[in-house]
């Protein structure tokens, strides 16, 4: 039997991988990740986190990533720069946070839901400090 070429194939179809409004929107939960793609390999990968209501992602840089930032629902403040000035921002916007860029966020009263879409993260190296794996 020959194997199939890639004439025989079907291409891929898009599909909806989750109702990011639906889960945000769903009974309270505690804070965290209440969805991400289940697929591995494939980028870009995305989470769906909720913060409870007064909860913060301290001020962090990512080094290697740049993340598009979506906020589904939610009081919500961006906070940016060295400094963390405060940003503050409407249900819908959408953010870009370079890499290198320093960046918190703070959820309001009601809490906020946001999605993260950036390129995979690569694997965590295993070996002693200074090592060349």
């Amino acid at each position: 039997m020959t194997p199939p070429s890639a004439h025989d194939t079907e291409p891929p179809e898009p599909r909806v991988l989750c109702d990011a409004r639906a889960l945000a929107d769903a009974p309270p939960v505690p804070a965290g990740v209440l969805w991400k793609p289940a697929e591995s390999g494939r980028p870009p990968d995305a989470n769906l986190v909720r913060l409870a209501p007064g909860g913060r992602v301290a001020p962090h840089a990512e080094a290697d990533l740049d993340v598009l930032l979506y906020l589904v629902s939610g009081g919500r403040v961006l906070g940016a720069g060295t400094g963390d000035q405060p940003r503050p921002l409407a249900e819908g916007a959408t953010v870009r946070l370079p890499y290198g860029s320093t960046r918190s966020i703070g959820a309001g009263e009601d809490g906020l839901a946001h999605l993260t879409v950036h390129r995979r993260r690569p694997g965590m190296p295993i070996g002693r400090p200074g090592e060349v794996s």
